[in-house]
């Protein structure tokens, strides 16, 4: 594969880009605070590890998407900074948190060098994996919606920049999202930020290792990350026909995260969200020219970690519904596509319809998330209904069954 051309820069890629690490950005930074937060972590490091985490995904997105022409979009593990708030105090304190981020790093380091589990993933059903798009995409479409109802006047700002850009300007739709956002944040207040744009002075926390917080914290965190993270991840890409390079992400993200775990940085993986908004057409009409996307989202992430006090604020100061409302826009027609292509065969329609709904519902068994239960749940109702259709016999036609 060839290595990066100047020629594949795009404004409508840097603009979906920079739109999808925003969108990203506003809507869990408050989980990053509040993971951190929950760990014992003091405001000075909570704006430390925003500054790490904000070089390190860009440094990643940009490494990963340059070199693989592959749209490589990483972000934070939301479920794992899911998993510190609930956890509360770490067995070891805050050195203990930092030995166990050390630690899940280097364990996603080791999984990316093993080669079967690329080949594993290129062989799940493609219909399947649309399902999963679809169905992590379901709720945010919804809910640009539902925001009518709970703050119209806003809404509508949404929906009308949405539909004129794309009756006129169809490829910046979700640009145009991402401005009324930003314009209806503004009209309320939430670009003021007080204080100056000083970067926060590192603090460096030293990591100590146990085995209760190994258990405790470091083996779930690695779990949710690659099942709720990584392998939407990388089914998003298959998704929109990427061979995604899953080896070399997880060594990068997992060598960087280990490395930047001291700075109180949280886990990072391929994205899902992100990844859909970077990937898609809304990004170029040309799949060769979407990593150009990823790369600007990983320069816009690395800009909002140097500003990460101020960053903070804004993006906090936004109501959590109208991002989520604007990410639905914006990626509504992702979710019209990826529906299509998930139903498209009659074979595998039931199994892609039950991998949709059970991803859009959120439901975790046994510490599974959606996604991945939702996957393995439709290939054993794919793989049912393979066996149990009747063979034709010779000269013989199957009589129609009836729906």
């Amino acid at each position: 594969m060839t290595g990066p051309r100047l020629a594949d820069v795009s404004g409508q890629a840097v603009a979906a880009g920079v739109g999808a690490a925003v969108v990203g950005y506003a809507g869990s930074v408050a989980v990053v605070v509040a993971g951190l937060t929950a760990v014992g972590a003091s405001p000075g490091q909570v704006a430390t590890a925003l500054l790490a985490l904000g070089v390190g995904l860009g440094v990643t997105s940009v490494l990963l998407s340059a070199t693989t022409r592959v749209p490589v979009a990483v972000v934070w593990s939301t479920p794992g900074l899911a998993l510190l708030v609930g956890l509360g105090e770490v067995p070891g304190g805050l050195p203990g948190a930092v030995g166990a981020l050390v630690a899940v790093g280097v364990a996603l380091t080791l999984t990316g060098l093993v080669p079967a589990l690329p080949r594993l993933l290129a062989r799940l059903p493609a219909a399947l994996t649309s399902a999963v798009l679809a169905g992590v995409l379901l709720p945010f479409c919804l809910t640009s919606a539902t925001v009518l109802e709970d703050r119209p006047l806003e809404g509508a700002v949404l929906w009308v920049a949405w539909l004129a850009a794309l009756r006129w300007a169809p490829r910046f739709a979700g640009p145009a999202v991402l401005a009324a956002l930003l314009v209806v944040v503004a009209a309320g207040g939430g670009l003021g930020v007080a204080g100056g744009l000083a970067l926060p002075v590192p603090e460096v926390v030293v990591p100590t290792f146990s085995v209760a917080a190994l258990l405790q914290v470091a083996l779930p965190v690695y779990l949710v990350t690659m099942a709720a993270q990584n392998l939407v991840g990388a089914a998003v890409l298959a998704s929109y026909g990427y061979r995604p390079p899953v080896g070399a992400a997880l060594v990068t993200t997992g060598a960087a995260s280990a490395l930047l775990a001291p700075l109180l940085a949280p886990t990072s993986n391929l994205a899902a969200i992100t990844g859909a908004l970077t990937a898609g057409p809304e990004a170029s009409p040309d799949p060769a020219r979407r990593w150009v996307a990823a790369a600007s989202a990983g320069v816009a992430h690395v800009v909002l970690g140097l500003l990460a006090p101020v960053a903070a604020v804004v993006v906090t100061r936004a109501p959590a519904d109208l991002v989520t409302a604007a990410a639905g826009l914006a990626l509504l027609t992702t979710f019209a596509a990826s529906t299509a292509a998930a139903v498209r065969d009659e074979g595998e329609r039931l199994p892609s319809a039950l991998v949709l709904l059970v991803t859009a519902s959120g439901a975790s068994v046994l510490g599974l998330g959606s996604a991945p239960l939702a996957l393995l749940g439709g290939l054993v109702v794919r793989e049912l209904l393979r066996r149990r259709r009747p063979r034709t016999p010779p000269g013989r036609h199957a009589a129609p069954r009836q729906e």
